[in-house]
């Protein structure tokens, strides 16, 4: 079982504080850690209260999304220190691993 870091940061400096999920492979493929991911947190926010009927998103269908804004471009995804590129590409998610999601922002004028 691997304990890995979730990381949120964007290209003009902004990084949200991690947080810890639980992962039983020590090797998985890129999209099903971004799906189980999306999964958690539509899970998390509908423990808070911070999605009620009848806006409740579907876990999968945010999954979808996520899965569709990598393959776009709209950002990137860090293992450790190394980028993945392919969603199928199979990651080695040892114990405290860093995993960082790069939100891409456009320059201004550019």
């Amino acid at each position: 079982m691997a304990m890995v870091t979730f990381v949120d940061e964007t290209t003009s400096g902004g990084r949200a504080g991690g947080w810890e999920f639980e992962v039983a492979e020590e090797r998985l493929a890129l999209g099903e850690l971004i799906r189980r991911r999306m999964v958690r947190e539509v899970a998390e926010r509908r423990a808070a209260g911070l999605v009620q009927p009848p806006g409740q998103p579907d876990a999968e269908q945010q999954a979808e999304l996520a899965l569709a804004a990598f393959r776009r471009g709209g950002f990137l995804v860090l293992v450790g220190d190394r980028q993945v590129t392919e969603l199928d590409e199979v990651v080695d998610l040892p114990l405290g691993t860093e995993v960082t999601f790069l939100k891409l922002v456009a320059l201004v004028g550019g």
